[in-house]
């Protein structure tokens, strides 16, 4: 195979794979894209032929679904947690003698709510129960 060709080859590879990369909506398909990509690669570069092309672009592309999946469900688990978080959290707006607003989040911990300082009310609080502690 002449260098020329080879040259063609690899530029073709290789925007075939940056098409494929900017068009996947998971890290597990980006991961087989590139990993299928860098397999066929190393599979020509091995054997220098059609069989080993093959066999390297199914190696690589199978590695890198794994690896990218690993890291979409560490994503998930993580926006979970998030969300979980958002819902359990209340803001009481106070309102001082001046007119400024503080915001005070408070978050839900079984049947009561824990202010920013950690400490804890039975029910939710009113602006007024909050006022002394986080207002003026």
């Amino acid at each position: 195979m002449s260098k020329s060709l080879v040259a063609v080859l690899a530029a073709v590879a290789v925007s075939v794979g940056l098409v494929l990369v900017g068009g996947c909506e998971s890290d597990a398909q980006t991961g087989a894209a590139v990993g299928a990509a860098a397999g066929a690669g190393i599979g020509q570069l091995a054997g220098r032929d059609t069989e080993s092309t093959l066999i390297g672009a199914a190696v690589g592309g199978g590695a890198g679904y794994m690896i990218g999946n690993e890291q979409d469900k560490k994503k998930t688990a993580a926006e979970r947690d998030s969300i979980r978080q958002e819902m359990n959290t209340v803001t009481v707006w106070i309102t001082n003698s001046n007119g400024s607003k503080i915001p005070v989040k408070l978050t839900k911990q079984g049947a009561g709510y824990v202010g920013p300082r950690g400490e804890y009310y039975e029910t939710l609080p009113t602006q007024e129960q909050l006022k002394p502690v986080y207002g003026f």
